[in-house]
């Protein structure tokens, strides 16, 4: 019983541990919104996912290859306020993009190997939303 109690603490440990390692990417700028983009490989993922909570906005993006999803990096994205301003402009540097907006109505334009998408989107206070974009 002891043996067992021990293996599991040090299981724990070793997870705490490889949380701590796990950073998310710098925290960058567009226009003045702060934005953070990556999750290429695994603990980036962890740390953008679980840093998710307190962004208002999480986008997820990815395409289909040889019949099957795959995340993807390089897509362009711009957003336009309810003034029909663009206020956002960048690249994301991997399947993931968090992007502090004020609550407001949105018009998100994303673009990847000259395919664009729009949507419609409404950011309220506390209420963090994600967003799937998914090109074929």
């Amino acid at each position: 019983m002891k043996s067992l109690l021990k293996i599991l603490i040090a299981t724990q440990l070793i997870l705490l541990s490889s949380l701590s390692f796990a950073q998310i990417p710098e925290t960058q700028h567009s226009q003045g919104i702060s934005y953070i983009t990556g999750g290429v490989g695994e603990s980036e993922m962890v740390a953008i996912l679980a840093d998710a909570k307190q962004w208002p906005l999480l986008l997820e993006m990815s395409q289909i290859e040889n019949g099957r999803g795959v995340w993807i990096f390089g897509a362009s994205i711009k957003i336009m306020s309810s003034q029909k301003k663009f206020i956002f402009d960048a690249q994301a540097d991997g399947p993931y993009m968090l992007i502090n907006l004020e609550s407001g109505d949105y018009v998100i334009e994303a673009s990847y190997q000259g395919v664009v998408q729009k949507r419609v989107l409404s950011i309220k206070s506390d209420s963090p939303q994600k967003v799937s974009l998914f090109w074929k």
